[in-house]
């Protein structure tokens, strides 16, 4: 089974939320994890409400910020958008998703990331089927 990990600078946000979302719908056919190049202290606290509310995904129980050093080799790299900062992780990324950092922003941002990372999560699912 192919390991694909999620990466952006702080692993506090969009690549949780990519890694929970590969997990719950994915699992079956790749591994997911995440990390960054920082982190922060815990997961952005809108991202694990809204995962709880829209998935019932607890992200605070199953996840944590990684270091790029702390998850294992992988197959795949994935930035999920270098409008931030894009982080070095010593090769190259084998796609960018461009998704808009959603942190302190409203709801209805957030949500509208989120479905665009499952949108994506269930497309890499078919697309590593074939």
């Amino acid at each position: 089974m192919k390991k694909v990990a999620f990466i952006c600078v702080h692993n506090s946000c969009r690549s949780q939320i990519a890694e929970a979302l590969g997990k719950h719908l994915a699992s079956d056919v790749f591994e997911s994890y995440s990390a960054g190049s920082e982190i922060k202290n815990q997961i952005n606290l809108d991202a694990v409400r809204l995962m709880k509310n829209l998935y019932g995904i607890d992200m605070e129980k199953t996840q944590q910020p990684k270091l790029i050093n702390e998850i294992p080799q992988v197959d795949m790299l994935i930035s999920m958008g270098c409008n931030v900062g894009c982080p070095f992780v010593g090769k190259e990324f084998d796609d960018n998703w461009q998704l808009d950092d959603p942190t302190g922003k409203d709801d209805q941002e957030f949500i509208k990331v989120i479905h665009e990372i499952e949108e994506k999560i269930l497309k890499l699912k078919e697309e590593l089927t074939k």
